[in-house]
């Protein structure tokens, strides 16, 4: 598989949730079943070890990290075995350069072909030194540059870092996800800048998906105007309802193709920005992310428990009859009838 082109043909990635049991225990059968779940929705790729795997498998007193990636790829290459096709595993890398090192190298010796790197750990370095702690991992892996909102523990970066980040050879895309337009354009008008056409672009803006994948966005480079698409995304709002998504974003491609787009798709962003913002948690201040994943993926029988392995993540009051009112109110966008047909497969 050429990464770079599968990359840039644009996917649905969607961010594995960890499945847990009623006794807070790893469950083995459950992970399989969700990896099993994206294969069979037609996702391009997943992205394991990333916020909604939960952080904390890193965790000497759980020790997931491995076990979870190892999982995870082995599940996909026995899917992809009877209808072979490009998919882009890509591993969350977290930590200072010895940690990220560490995982980046585990995750290649398990067949991933992408990190994600997060830049969380830097809470105060400047952002040479970031720039820096990147290139390295790009010279053992593929990277996938990571945007993440201050609200979930990211922090907000300077055009000229990401002027400077787009330069780095190995990254091979960004997903932007600082649910800010200003800062999603700063992103997008530095690589132009840097002229990099081979850096694939995807959102992890969960509150303006359809609008990130139906927004041309126009920078002059050397004195004409270049440009760019979000062509894909890798989002943790795709680890549930997958099969939908995979169907929008089909549909977003062929629009995004047409010489004006109809007004209709404004009605759809604004129907996904609403289940996300249930999904979510937004109202408090994304609390309840998680575990609004896990809740979606349990009524359907994916999952059996919303339980986190910080005991604290829990539902937030009203989340719950929130996900009900949205799930009623756009079921095009949910995908329970797909799941309950091939869910005892999945879960064999």
């Amino acid at each position: 598989m050429n990464l770079r082109a599968h990359l840039l043909a644009g996917h649905v990635i969607p961010a594995q949730p960890l499945a847990l049991d009623l006794q807070r225990k790893f469950s083995e059968r459950h992970q399989r079943a969700l990896t099993r779940y994206y294969v069979a929705a037609g996702s391009g790729g997943l992205a394991v070890g990333v916020h909604s795997t939960q952080f904390e498998i890193r965790a000497p007193q759980h020790n997931l990290f491995q076990p979870v990636l190892e999982l995870a790829a082995e599940t996909v290459r026995a899917e992809l075995a009877s209808a072979p096709r490009d998919f882009a595993l890509i591993a969350g890398i977290c930590g200072q350069t010895r940690q990220a090192v560490a995982e980046a190298e585990l995750a290649l010796a398990l067949g991933y072909r992408a990190a994600l790197v997060s830049m969380a750990a830097f809470k105060t370095e400047p952002e040479d030194a970031i720039v820096a702690h990147v290139t390295i991992i790009a010279r053992l892996i593929p990277v996938v540059g990571f945007y993440l909102q201050p609200a979930v523990g990211g922090r907000v970066f300077s055009y000229s870092f990401w002027r400077r980040f787009a330069e780095i050879p190995g990254v091979v895309a960004v997903k932007m996800a600082p649910f800010n337009r200003y800062q999603t354009i700063d992103v997008i008008r530095a690589i132009v800048d840097a002229g990099r056409d081979d850096i694939a672009l995807y959102t992890g803006n969960d509150d303006t998906i359809v609008a990130d994948l139906l927004t041309p966005f126009t920078f002059p480079h050397q004195g004409r105007p270049v440009s760019r698409r979000i062509v894909g995304g890798l989002l943790g709002h795709w680890g549930v309802w997958t099969h939908a998504a995979v169907n929008l974003f089909r549909e977003t491609q062929e629009a995004a193709r047409q010489p004006a787009i109809d007004a209709g798709w404004l009605r759809r962003a604004v129907a996904v920005t609403d289940m996300n913002a249930a999904l979510f948690d937004a109202a408090n201040a994304f609390r309840g992310c998680i575990p609004g994943i896990l809740e979606v993926l349990r009524r359907q029988g994916l999952v059996e428990s919303i339980h986190c392995l910080n005991p604290h993540e829990v539902l937030s009051p009203g989340q719950a009859e929130e996900l009900t009112r949205v799930c009623a109110a756009y079921p095009e966008l949910t995908d329970d009838a797909f799941v309950a047909e091939h869910r005892d497969r999945w879960l064999r």
